[in-house]
């Protein structure tokens, strides 16, 4: 159940970084995007605090990180038409096998 907790909060950590990306703009700060973010950033924390009750606290926070930035990685292509090159890619897939490999060697 923990693992399920720990990937939770990495699927949060995609929120903040959008909510702040649309949280700020041109014509000015957007409370709503904010406060996404905000929420997100809390959502994400509380579900790491539970996971890290049995998973130890450099896997989590590795795993929770990796989550996070992958997640990131593709929204920024996805929404904001970010760079979608062969060598992002293969350093994003490094990402992921160090979180495969963290699942993978974790008890």
């Amino acid at each position: 159940m923990a693992w399920i907790y720990l990937v939770v909060a990495g699927m949060f950590e995609w929120g903040w970084p959008v909510g702040l990306k649309f949280g700020l703009t041109d014509a000015g700060l957007h409370w709503g995007w904010i406060a996404f973010a905000i929420f997100c950033i809390l959502a994400s924390g509380a579900c790491l605090l539970v996971a890290q009750k049995t998973i130890p606290m450099g896997t989590a926070y590795a795993v929770w990180t990796g989550i996070g930035a992958v997640g990131a990685f593709v929204i920024g292509i996805l929404l904001f038409a970010e760079p979608a090159t062969l060598a992002r890619f293969f350093f994003v897939g490094l990402i992921l096998i160090g979180i495969i490999g963290l699942k993978l060697v974790s008890e």
